[in-house]
């Protein structure tokens, strides 16, 4: 089981009290600075494939959608195509270059 422990960095999420979490391993976070860039940490060694984060960066849009509905007012349906049209304009045109911040080391 894993250990939880209070947001230590400014502006975390707080996930205290999220019991249904305590057999959860990290996968990523992710962070953006106001009107700058995304920083993006990903532990890899956590999913088996990379399909598998595929998968579930699909189902994070698909809460994102719900999220948004519920935070702007904005149907599920209409947040959903606007996060998928983000995902195309990026994937189409990269809005920024990709500064690795820490280099993954398999564990000996």
């Amino acid at each position: 089981m894993f250990g939880r422990k209070p947001a230590v960095h400014a502006g975390a999420i707080d996930i205290v009290g999220m019991d249904f979490l305590n057999n959860s391993q990290e996968v990523a976070r992710l962070w953006v600075e106001p009107d700058g860039p995304a920083t993006c940490l990903i532990q890899p060694d956590r999913l088996e494939m990379p399909e598998m984060f595929g998968m579930l960066l699909v189902d994070s849009i698909r809460h994102g959608a719900r999220a948004y509905a519920q935070c702007h007012g904005m149907s599920e349906e209409e947040a959903l195509r606007r996060i998928w049209a983000g995902v195309d304009m990026e994937r189409e045109t990269n809005t920024t270059g990709l500064d690795t911040v820490q280099d993954y080391e398999r564990p000996q």
